[in-house]
């Protein structure tokens, strides 16, 4: 059996989701969809305000 291919993108929406779970009260379907948004917003940010 091969490894699961995860994309950059899940990595760092799983990574906001785990990261707001540890530290609020979110339970796994608000805080991936809250994940999804900040890390749009984080993708849209201009370089220069980075």
């Amino acid at each position: 059996m091969s490894p699961k291919y995860v994309s950059r993108y899940e990595a760092r929406v799983d990574l906001v989701r785990q990261t707001l779970q540890d530290a609020s009260k979110l339970d796994a379907k608000s805080a991936e969809a809250l994940a999804v948004r900040v890390v749009h917003v984080l993708d849209h940010v201009p370089e220069r305000v980075r």
